[in-house]
């Protein structure tokens, strides 16, 4: 089985490299994503509109759908892996294929590029509007650009590198759990009217699943920027210096070891819905954003998802000969 397991993570990472998402494949992250929303408009009728009421239901939903994202993958590669070895380690190459992001990241984010250099301000908006959360009307050609790094930087660790050590770590099922707990968070962690209680056990496990792969991830991308024709230096010393300049115990983590490696200065101030919030700073301003530093980022990303892949394969092979 763990030979398996290695064949499949790394020949699903080399089919993301090589073919990304086509948009007529279903996507099974979107099956968990209609997953989480029948599973609230069914348990918001049960549970009472209070703060307790709220709370257990947004518990019973992340219980619910951790179990079956992890529970349905697991019992079809159970009885593939039983019957069918190769077709079990089949399966499981597409499905890691799938849940990991490596080149839709980078496809998306050079959208953003070739608008800001064949296209105009407003179709770069559009553009990075697809990839960020914040408002992106009113943004410049600079805060374009930043949003777009930001959102490879930050991608980098949740949708490659997180699902990659979770893959090496228990399986496809393991990974399916962490993409479960992921959309969850996406879906449900606001801090809003709508979901500030029955959100808040989706968002506090999802901090809780990113917290090691997001500082594995931020070390990695500090490692890979030696080797990738950036500021390795300057990566590990921002890193360490701004890696809790976030809100989130987790974002920051590689947006510091990234604008450090870049030599610019990310984050800061932006609107959400707007209203204004006031972030800290990630960074130094070395040099002015310019919209090859997308291009740049990605760049970065791939050596750090190649370097992920060496190391947790070479571990997996590592378990496999000492057992």
């Amino acid at each position: 089985m763990l030979f398996y397991h290695t064949i499949a993570l790394t020949a699903g990472f080399l089919l993301d490299l090589l073919i990304g998402d086509p948009r007529w494949l279903y996507h099974p992250v979107c099956l968990i994503g209609n997953l989480i929303a029948v599973l609230e408009k069914g348990i918001r009728k049960i549970f009472p509109k209070t703060q307790k009421g709220e709370l257990l239901g947004g518990f019973l939903e992340v219980v619910l759908v951790c179990l079956l994202s992890f529970g349905i993958p697991a019992v079809i590669l159970s009885v593939l892996y039983r019957n069918v070895p190769a077709l079990g380690c089949a399966v499981e190459t597409f499905w890691c294929y799938q849940l990991l992001a490596t080149k839709s990241l980078k496809d998306e984010s050079m959208k953003v590029h070739d608008r800001l250099l064949n296209g105009t301000i407003e179709e770069a908006r559009y553009a990075v509007s697809m990839i960020v959360g914040r408002d992106t009307k009113a943004l410049t050609e600079e805060g374009v650009t930043k949003a777009a790094v930001e959102t490879v930087a930050e991608n980098c660790s949740d949708g490659v590198i997180a699902p990659m050590i979770y893959m090496a770590a228990g399986g496809a099922p393991v990974m399916f759990l962490y993409k479960g707990i992921n959309t969850m968070d996406s879906m449900l962690g606001y801090k809003n009217d709508k979901y500030l209680y029955f959100g808040r056990c989706a968002a506090k496990l999802d901090d809780l699943a990113n917290y090691l792969p997001a500082r594995i991830s931020g070390w990695l991308m500090v490692a890979a920027s030696f080797f990738s024709g950036m500021n390795g230096k300057n990566a590990a010393k921002i890193y360490k210096r701004d890696r809790r300049n976030h809100a989130s115990p987790n974002s920051a983590q590689t947006e510091a070891a990234m604008a450090g490696a870049l030599e610019i200065q990310l984050a800061g101030n932006a609107y959400y819905f707007g209203k204004l919030y006031e972030k800290p700073t990630i960074g130094d301003s070395l040099r002015p954003v310019e919209p090859e530093d997308i291009r740049r980022a990605n760049r970065l990303m791939y050596a750090t998802a190649v370097l992920s892949l060496v190391i947790c394969a070479g571990l997996r092979l590592a378990l496999q000969i000492l057992l």
